[in-house]
Order: C-alpha cells, then sequence, then structure tokens
C-alpha cells in the first residue's frame, strides 16, 4: 500500500514509520516546514499542521494513496503548533481530504483517558474523534482510532522523564503522581498494531484502548523502571499540592518539549487504563508488560 504518514518524524511517527516500510508497505513522510528546509528525502512530503487546515491542502497529497496515518501530537498550545489547529482542524481538514479522494483507510492516533477531561488537549483529540466519526457514518471513510495509555520507548519525552526519575536515589513525587494509573504500553507493539490495521487486520474499524496488560500507579511505574535498571528501592517524598501546582506553572514556561505543565498536571486528574482485549487481538499476543518494558522499548 502507498501510506501517507503524518509526524513521521516524531516519536511515535518514526516507529511507525519503521514498521510500516519492513511490513512492504510504501511510506510518504510527512515532515514540517522545518524539515522540509533542508533537502527532502525522496520519500518524504511536505506539511504544516499549523496552517494546512483546508481539504484543498491535502488533496494533492493525497493522490496515489491507500491510506492515511495521522501520528501528529502536542501535549500544549505553543505559538508554533496552536494545539487547536494541530489536532483539531487540520486533522478534520485531512480526513474530509480523504473522503474526497476515496482514500477510505484512516489510522487516527488519539489518546486515553481524554472522555470526560476538561483540558484543551482532550477537547481538540475528541473533536478530531468526532470529525472522523461522523465521515464513517456517512460511509464515506474506514477508520480505526487508536487510544493509547502512556507511550514508552526510546526518543520520547515521558520516557526520558520517567527514566530519569527512576535513576534518582531520592525522588519527590507531585503529589498526583501517586494516585493517577496508567497502563504504559511499548512504542514498538503500538506500532504493531498499526501495521496489522493496514494488513491482516484492514476490515477492523472503531476504537481501540492500546494498553498494556495491567495497570499501576505512576509513582509505581517510576520504581519499575528503576528495579528494571538494576536499581534498589529510592526514598520517595510527597510534593505538596500547592508546590505541585506552582512546578506545574513554571513548567509552563518552559519550551513546548517538556512534559511537565499544567495540562500534564490537569490529565492526570482521571485515570489512564482500559481493556487490553482489543489490542491484543491485533496483537496476536500479550502486549511488553510494564516490567519489562527497558528491555522490550527502550532501545
Amino acid at each position: 500500500m502507498h501510506i501517507l504518514l503524518t509526524g513521521a518524524t516524531g516519536f511515535i511517527g518514526q516507529t511507525l514509520h519503521a514498521a510500516l516500510r519492513a511490513a512492504g508497505h510504501q511510506v510518504h513522510a510527512g515532515v514540517s516546514p522545518r524539515s522540509a528546509q533542508a533537502k527532502l528525502q525522496p520519500d518524504q512530503v511536505p506539511m504544516d499542521f499549523a496552517r494546512d487546515t483546508t481539504p484543498e491542502a491535502w488533496l494533492p497529497r493525497l493522490q496515489g494513496m491507500d491510506a492515511v496515518v495521522n501520528a501528529v501530537g502536542v501535549l500544549r498550545d505553543s505559538p508554533a503548533r496552536p494545539i487547536d489547529a494541530v489536532h483539531q482542524h487540520t486533522p478534520c481538514a485531512l480526513f474530509q481530504a480523504c473522503a474526497q479522494a476515496g482514500v477510505r483507510r484512516v489510522v487516527q492516533i488519539s489518546a486515553l483517558g481524554i472522555d470526560g477531561s476538561a483540558t484543551r488537549y482532550a477537547r481538540t483529540k475528541l473533536a478530531a474523534e468526532a470529525c472522523l466519526r461522523s465521515l464513517a457514518d456517512a460511509g464515506q471513510i474506514d477508520p480505526v482510532i487508536l487510544r493509547p495509555s502512556v507511550v514508552f520507548g526510546k526518543g520520547g519525552d515521558s520516557s526520558a522523564l520517567f527514566m530519569t526519575l527512576a535513576r534518582l536515589p531520592v525522588v519527590v513525587f507531585p503529589a498526583p503522581m501517586l494516585t493517577a494509573r496508567i497502563q504504559p504500553v511499548s512504542v514498538h507493539d503500538l506500532a504493531a498494531a498499526v501495521a496489522a490495521l493496514l494488513g491482516p487486520a484492514l476490515q477492523h474499524t472503531g476504537t481501540v484502548a492500546c494498553t498494556g496488560p495491567e495497570p499501576l500507579r505512576m509513582a509505581d511505574f517510576v520504581a519499575s523502571l528503576r528495579q528494571q535498571q538494576g536499581h534498589g528501592p529510592a526514598l520517595v517524598l510527597r510534593l505538596p499540592l500547592p508546590l505541585t501546582r506552582l512546578s506545574a506553572r513554571m513548567g509552563d514556561l518552559m519550551p513546548a518539549s517538556v512534559p511537565w505543565c499544567s495540562e500534564s498536571l490537569a490529565m492526570l486528574d482521571s485515570d489512564n487504563v482500559g481493556d487490553p482485549a482489543a489490542f491484543e487481538s491485533l496483537l496476536g499476543r500479550p502486549g511488553v508488560h510494564y516490567s519489562q518494558l527497558v528491555a522490550g522499548a527502550w532501545r
């Protein structure tokens, strides 16, 4: 298949690119305008999710495509990557263009835990999902929405933060990290599921929670990462809530790649867990357990 992969240079996108090529597909890799300033590789397609907010901008890029995988995402708003455009307006324009161009297969990388959340991250992700479902209900496309929990792997900003915390002999956790539950998933397992949806599971549609086999508290996940690296238990201290909020506001002033900010703090108000059965059916096996993620995904 000829597949247009947006966000191909990102953490998840790079792994998807490799998995889809390994499966024998011809991947047309979407790159940002900044990347496009350098010499484009033969398989790269320049695109700007901050500005390409109309179907007309996408129709030329869809010529000859059999499927689209959207792996573009941001944690928070920034002038260079406005979250409303990146998560909602541009994806909706892309999906509408798919319907017009006859590209029926669309795989959208969304996120788990967004139902009921008041964050802009959740609202914009849900809006893109709603657009996709409306086109599916009209019989114009055959989409799959993947909702991963925390995606772990080499190159991920949140994964790097978890690994840094796991190396500290004394760690101070923001209060919600001691109670919020996650179900970490290997980035390689997520890529394998996408490859299946563009191969043996091509007829599968709907929404799939992408999770590891077992949930746990975020602080316990960091402790597991520490154990996997051969370290003994760390001394764990609790950061009072007022200081937690202050630290998140300080994170708001940092570059957009820093994963700790007010938006991520707000998302800790709800658990990020789900039933792994449908995901494991796509994989044909259980996903990598959180206790094996350093060996299985940190590479």
